[in-house]
């Protein structure tokens, strides 16, 4: 064994005690580290023909990396609608590196049975039905992928035959209809060889990023044969919501496959103001939800659920001899793209074993209540105004005056630079925009005050004993 490989692992108890301390010092200062770092190049070292042991490599990591780690984790950083990670999943995450499990074969472990455990406490926190099973993949875009090919293959059982066989090339023309897709539907259907082009957008409501049902209802009608319906559930601009049991009721009448892209809006049914948005989603034939947004867990982690458990067998089966056949309940290893992969499941079902429904559930009622705060806030606010409601957890809003792409993106850039809250630009109704995603579970009413303040460069808003 290598010397400093050998030492390393007698030392091994102090060295982790080591990362834990530093571990908890940067968890210490969270709040308070640099929210956003912009991006300055780095001068990248040749590969050390001998390690230096990982005392040495922390220290490195420390002088070099750490610094220009932005404070994602943390309270203030509202772009990518990333949650944090709670103090049970991190202890999960940790684990799942401590034990490497690989998750997808069922043949030397029990955890395939903790991850079957854990979607299914997703599905019950989700109000989504037994019918459906599921598998954790990477993140949102995998679970849409993963949801678009067995919408694939149905379009081909349609027609008598396995696209998983005969490839994309057998099919019928494709059409994908939706109102307000994420861009990840457009990688989804590239990489699935449907083609990007084969989406047509659906009018939608006025003044609204849910589809118009008349019109998808039309669009359906004038379709020689089946096709695939992507309705939302939580749009990334405004979290608007599809009227998803309108949409499934249109299958009375027309044949198509029905995802439904519940990013990080699924979790609505966790507050019983809200849980009306999400109606219906149980009709879904495929269904996206995040966990590193709204579940609060470190990154890499996501689910799909789907009611036709059999298509996604025969899309992704696996035959090897190291492998067992897909069973009654098949290994993960038939179910999604990848044929090993870690314990995906394990910070999320530390999470939701230590903090259950109610936990979670306030996690997202105090996020939902911030966004409304800081909407408020900029709705008597002389420089900015809202594009749209504070439906959800997102505020998208502009400046009062000339809200060009070069103004939002210098704002983007005050901000960042500033360090005190990340926000994303993006384009709602052809006008460009700021959105402020709350969805951390350390987020304060005093970080709302904060970030209001830096973006209002001072102003006194939000009650008449703010202090500069």
């Amino acid at each position: 064994m290598d010397a400093r490989l050998a030492d390393d692992l007698a030392r091994m108890p102090e060295l982790l005690e080591n990362v834990r301390a530093r571990a908890a010092d940067l968890l210490a200062g969270l709040a308070e580290r640099s929210v956003a770092v912009p991006p300055v190049p780095a001068k990248p070292l040749p590969l050390p023909p001998s390690g230096v042991g990982l005392d040495n490599a922390m220290a490195d990591f420390a002088d070099r990396w750490e610094p220009g780690f932005s404070g994602s984790a943390g309270p203030r950083y509202l772009g990518f609608v990333t949650g944090g990670a709670t103090p049970a999943s991190v202890a999960g995450d940790w684990l799942t590196s401590v034990l490497d499990q690989n998750a997808a074969p069922g043949l030397d472990s029990s955890a395939p049975d903790l991850e079957r455990e854990t979607i299914t406490w997703l599905r019950e926190l989700l109000g989504i039905g037994e019918e459906h099973t599921g598998a954790f993949v990477s993140g949102a875009t995998m679970s849409n992928t993963v949801g678009l090919a067995l919408a694939r293959e149905w379009l081909g059982e349609q027609q008598g035959i396995s696209i998983a066989d005969a490839g994309v090339g057998a099919l019928a023309d494709v059409t994908v209809l939706s109102g307000t897709p994420h861009s990840s539907i457009y990688k989804a259907l590239s990489m699935l060889g449907i083609g990007r082009d084969r989406l047509r957008t659906i009018p939608t409501l006025p003044g609204r990023e849910a589809v118009d049902i008349d019109a998808l209802d039309s669009a359906l009608a004038a379709l020689p044969g089946p096709a695939i319906v992507v309705a939302n559930a939580g749009t990334v601009n405004t979290v608007d919501f599809d009227d998803l049991e309108a949409i499934a009721a249109l299958r009375e009448r027309h044949p198509f496959w029905l995802h439904v892209d519940a990013a990080f809006g699924a979790f609505a049914a966790l507050s019983p103001a809200h849980s009306h948005l999400v109606a219906g989603l149980t009709l879904a034939d495929s269904i996206c939800v995040d966990l590193h947004k709204w579940l609060n867990v470190p990154y890499d982690s996501a689910i799909q659920l789907t009611n036709r458990q059999d298509l996604q067998v025969r899309v992704f089966q696996n035959s090897a001899a190291y492998l067992g056949l897909p069973a009654a309940t098949p290994d993960f290893v038939h179910l999604t793209p990848e044929n090993s992969r870690r314990l995906r499941a394990l910070p999320a079902w530390f999470t939701l074993r230590a903090y259950g429904r109610e936990g979670h559930r306030s996690i997202v009622e105090r996020n939902i209540a911030q966004a409304q705060r800081l909407g408020d806030a900029i709705s008597v606010s002389p420089r900015w105004r809202l594009l749209a409601p504070v439906r959800l957890n997102v505020v998208c809003f502009t400046l009062a005056n000339n809200p060009t792409k070069p103004a939002i993106d210098k704002v983007t850039q005050d901000l960042t630079a500033a360090g005190t809250t990340f926000l994303t630009p993006t384009v709602y109704a052809g006008t460009p925009a700021l959105r402020a995603a709350f969805s951390n579970w350390r987020t304060t009413d005093a970080d709302v005050e904060r970030i209001a303040k830096e973006i209002n460069a001072g102003d006194r808003h939000l009650s008449g004993n703010d202090q500069p």
